[in-house]
C-alpha cells in the first residue's frame, strides 16, 4: 500500500497485524464496527477476532463481544463472527444467514432499532460504554482527520465515543473518495439540540473527513479488499409491474398539483424491486429529480449518468461489480453529484419532513387495514431488521410500500387479516402497491381500506378468502371500527406452518 495513505506519522508507527489488532479486543467487550448494507466495513480484523475466539471457545473459554454497526455489513464480519458464536448481542440490522439463523436459535441476541436513533441512544448512553470501534477508512491525513471509505453509518458516533480505536486503512478504495462526504459535527444532547441546517437535499453542512483523536488509535492495519457488491437481478414482470403502477400514481399526482415535475427527493429501500422502480424512473417522463435516502445503489446510479437525477445523498454506497466498475473509472463525475452523511443525518426524521421525501420501501406482509410487517416471517422469525424504513415512513410526503402480492411460489399471500408481526402501523403508511396494482389509502376509514386493498392489491388466488374474511367479520361484529375475526385473525400463518400452504385445502 502507499504510503501516502497513512500520512500521520504517530499512527504510521501503530501499523500492525490484523492478528495483533484483534488481540487488543478483550472479552465482553462493545465493538462499534463500521459498515453499512455490505460497504464500508472492516475486512481483516473481524476475520482475525474470529479466529481468535474460535480459538479461546476450543479451550473451554469463554469469549463473546457485542456487536455494534451502523447497518448490515458481509460475510468476513457478521458471517465470520456468527459462524463461530462470537456475539453476544447484535445491533441494530443485519442481514447475515449465519446471524439470522443464531437470532432465531436463541443464540444470540438481537435489538432491532430505526437506524435515525441508534447514534444518540449511544450518546445518551441507554447501551452502555463502547469499548472499541474498528473503523475502515480510505485514508489518514497529516492532522489525524480521516478519509471515510464507501459508507459512513454511525463511523462519528463510534470514533466520538470509543474509548480505544482500531483504523483499517483500505487501498482498495479508490483515492478519489476525498471530497464526497459531509460529516456534521454539529449535533448536541438535549436542552442543547439546534435545528439542524440543511433545507435542500444536496446541501453540504459539514466536512468532508472524520475527526479522530489520535491519543484512542491502538492500531492501524493495512487491507486491499474491495467491499461486497452483490449483484442485483434483472427487473421480472413483478417487479417492473410494481414500477409501473408506482410511475403512473406518481404521474396522477403530478397532473392533480400535488407534486411538481420534479417531483420531491426520492428515498429508496434496497433490492430488486427498488432497482426496478429506479430503473423505471429513469425511462419515465420526471426530469431533475433528487435523492435522499440511505444507499445509492446501481439505479440511482444509472439516474446520476442519465441525468435524471442530478444529485444523492445517501449514507452508503451499495452496488453491484459492473455498477461499482463504473462508479470507480468516474468517480470525479460521482464525486460532484453524490454526498455521503452519517446516517443520524441521511436518516434524520427532522430532515425527512422538512424536504419532504418520496419514500419507497419494501415489505414482509401487509393486513387488511394497512398495518405493515417488514422484519418478521410468521411473526416470530426476523428476517433482517427495521432498518430506515420507520425512520422514512413516518415522516415522508409519501409513505409507499411496495411487495410481490404473493410469496414462496405462491404459497404466501402478503396481503393477509391480520399482519403477524407490526413496524409499520396504518397510521404510517399510504400506498401499498403490488404487482395486482396500486391501493391509496390516503384519507379513507380502515373498511375502506380493507376493500380497497382487496381489490387493488390482492393475488386473485387469495382475493375471494380475503373478502370471505372480511365481510363475515363486519357481519360478526358490525359496530366494530376494524372488524376481526379474532379466532381466525392469524389462521393464514398457522395453516402455513402446519402444511406450508396459506391457502385452504380444497
Amino acid at each position: 500500500m502507499a504510503i501516502s495513505r497513512i500520512q500521520h506519522e504517530g499512527l504510521r508507527q501503530r501499523l500492525m497485524s490484523a492478528e495483533a489488532a484483534a488481540a487488543l479486543i478483550p472479552p465482553g467487550a462493545h465493538v462499534g464496527m463500521s459498515g453499512f448494507t455490505g460497504a464500508g466495513y472492516p475486512k481483516a480484523v473481524p476475520q482475525a477476532l474470529a479466529a481468535r475466539i474460535a480459538a479461546a471457545h476450543a479451550r473451554g473459554q469463554d469469549f463473546r463481544i457485542g456487536l455494534w454497526t451502523g447497518a448490515s455489513t458481509a460475510p468476513e464480519l457478521d458471517g465470520a463472527l456468527a459462524k463461530v458464536n462470537a456475539v453476544e448481542l447484535r445491533m441494530p440490522y443485519q442481514s447475515d444467514p449465519t446471524g439470522r439463523a443464531r437470532i432465531n436459535a436463541g443464540e444470540m441476541e438481537y435489538t432491532d432499532i430505526h437506524l435515525s436513533h441508534v447514534a444518540q441512544y449511544v450518546w445518551f448512553g441507554f447501551f452502555g460504554k463502547l469499548d472499541v470501534a474498528v473503523v475502515e477508512v480510505a485514508g489518514i491525513l497529516p492532522d489525524g482527520r480521516l478519509i471515510p471509505s464507501t459508507s459512513v453509518g454511525n463511523n462519528k458516533t463510534w470514533l466520538d465515543q470509543a474509548d480505544k480505536i482500531i483504523l483499517e486503512v483500505n487501498g482498495r478504495m479508490p483515492e478519489g473518495l476525498a471530497g464526497m462526504h459531509d460529516i456534521y459535527y454539529g449535533t448536541a444532547l438535549p436542552p442543547e439540540r439546534l435545528p439542524i441546517p440543511m433545507t435542500q437535499a444536496d446541501q453540504r453542512i459539514g466536512e468532508p473527513y472524520l475527526r479522530c483523536d489520535p491519543a484512542k488509535v491502538i492500531a492501524v492495519v493495512e487491507t486491499a479488499q474491495g467491499d461486497r457488491n452483490s449483484k442485483f437481478a434483472e427487473p421480472d414482470a413483478v417487479s417492473a409491474a410494481i414500477a409501473g403502477h408506482l410511475i403512473e400514481f406518481l404521474q396522477h399526482e403530478v397532473k392533480r398539483g400535488r407534486l411538481s415535475p420534479r417531483l420531491l427527493p426520492l428515498q429508496s429501500g434496497v433490492g430488486n424491486i427498488a432497482n426496478a422502480v429506479l430503473a423505471g424512473l429513469n425511462n419515465g417522463p420526471f426530469e431533475q429529480l433528487q435523492a435522499y435516502t440511505e444507499v445509492l445503489q446501481d439505479g440511482m446510479l444509472d439516474m446520476l449518468a442519465s441525468g435524471k437525477l442530478s444529485h444523492a445523498s445517501a449514507t452508503a454506497l451499495s452496488l453491484s461489480p459492473e455498477a461499482w466498475e463504473r462508479f470507480e473509472r468516474d468517480i470525479d463525475f460521482y464525486r460532484e453529484r453524490v454526498v455521503l452523511r452519517p446516517q443520524e443525518i441521511s436518516n434524520h426524521p427532522e430532515l425527512i419532513r422538512r424536504l419532504g421525501l418520496i419514500a419507497m420501501n419494501a415489505m414482509i406482509e401487509c393486513d387488511l387495514y394497512g398495518n405493515v410487517n417488514s422484519t418478521h416471517v410468521m411473526g416470530s422469525s426476523i428476517m433482517n431488521g427495521i432498518g430506515g424504513s420507520g425512520d422514512f415512513a413516518r415522516n415522508a410526503y409519501l409513505s409507499i410500500f411496495m411487495t410481490p402480492s404473493t410469496a414462496k411460489g405462491g404459497k404466501i399471500s402478503c396481503l393477509v387479516p391480520m399482519a403477524s408481526h407490526v413496524d409499520h402501523t396504518e397510521h404510517d403508511v399510504q400506498i401499498i402497491v403490488t404487482e395486482q396494482g396500486l391501493a391509496d389509502l390516503r384519507g379513507l376509514s380502515p373498511k375502506e381500506r380493507a376493500a380497497l386493498l382487496i381489490e387493488r392489491c390482492a393475488h386473485p388466488d387469495y382475493r375471494d378468502a380475503l373478502r370471505d374474511y372480511f365481510e363475515r367479520a363486519r357481519r360478526g361484529a358490525p359496530g366494530q371500527h376494524t372488524p376481526h375475526l379474532l379466532e381466525e385473525a392469524l389462521s393464514w400463518h398457522t395453516r402455513y406452518l402446519r402444511q406450508g400452504d396459506m391457502r385452504a385445502a380444497t
